[in-house]
């Protein structure tokens, strides 16, 4: 069941363009919902409101599949979640812009495109090709994990905490050192927001939920981040890439996506021209494609065995 979900949800998902096939779309129509439902909104500013925004809907798919006894109806819903969850428009479509920039050698225009993803992503500084590899495993490999591990709520649950991260501009991801903006610093969009830009949108507005959401995503992808950067060592140069990836192993302070990038970045030879911008950025990708593949063949064989269901 969840490999046959997983096939047709990676099938389907680059052919649905729709807004409707999209997971921004539904988390604008759920923020609205929470803000404007009166119940809800009286909670406002208390540790209880972050903790109700993420978990229902979680609860709510949670408890439709397990009312569904049709084996068939629950493909159909947990696949047509999936999709939804699957992969990010906006990531896609600044690769392509940020490639045809620079191969039209227009290199400020390919820079803009690189700071644009990272603000958009709320991503620390990193190299246009390392954010393409974390966006990869964040929005393909991080849910196939989830998917199979937790089910679809697992996927809801995962996709939600890290949509609302992205949405905490000033919050950032670096946490080596376990840092945290301040909180005047720290910018949270307001419903007000919502009706000027599409692309921005609100969170419940709790002081101490953005240093929270992150240290639970810290530690939700601790063991998955591992497990897909020896994916890495697979896919590509597994000799150079051990010693880094061990290096990581217990490493239970340096931030997930820098142990991802370095294990990525060893495991591909990397030996480009300075002034080729693309290189990096193509050679990433395809080793990120690459990765994809082992795990969904990895996850077959363990269909076939009957270890996942």
């Amino acid at each position: 069941m969840s490999l046959l979900s997983l096939l047709i949800a990676l099938a389907a998902e680059r052919s649905l363009t729709s807004s409707l096939w999209r997971f921004d779309y539904y988390y604008q129509q759920y923020v609205n919902f929470f803000h404007n439902n009166s119940t809800l909104s009286q909670l406002k500013d208390s540790n209880l409101t972050y903790t109700l925004f993420l978990l229902l809907p979680v609860a709510v798919v949670y408890g439709v599949l397990a009312l569904v006894d049709d084996g068939l109806l629950h493909l159909i819903i947990s696949t047509l979640i999936l999709i939804v969850s699957f992969g990010c428009f906006s990531t896609r479509d600044s690769y392509k812009q940020y490639l045809h920039a620079a191969y039209r050698g227009e290199q400020t225009t390919s820079e803009l495109h690189h700071q644009q993803l990272l603000q958009d992503k709320n991503l620390p500084e990193m190299g246009f090709g390392q954010a393409l590899i974390w966006l990869n495993y964040r929005y393909y490999i991080a849910i196939m994990l989830f998917f199979v591990i937790f089910g679809a709520a697992g996927v809801v649950f995962y996709r939600l905490l890290t949509t609302v991260i992205e949405q905490q501009n000033g919050c950032s991801l670096d946490i080596d050192s376990k840092e945290q903006p301040d909180e005047s610093q720290a910018s949270v969009a307001t419903p007000a927001d919502n009706d000027e830009a599409n692309t921005q949108y609100s969170v419940p507005n709790v002081s101490t939920g953005c240093k929270n959401y992150h240290h639970i995503l810290f530690y939700l992808d601790w063991l998955p981040v591992r497990i897909t950067s020896f994916g890495y060592m697979f896919v590509g140069h597994f000799s150079r890439a051990l010693p880094v990836w061990l290096e990581s192993l217990f490493d239970g302070k340096k931030p997930t996506h820098k142990i991802l990038i370095d294990v990525a970045q060893k495991s591909e030879d990397i030996m480009v021209d300075d002034d080729d911008c693309t290189a990096e950025p193509c050679l990433l990708v395809r080793l990120a494609k690459r990765n994809v593949l082992l795990v969904l063949a990895v996850i077959s064989v363990l269909t076939l065995i009957g270890v996942v269901i």
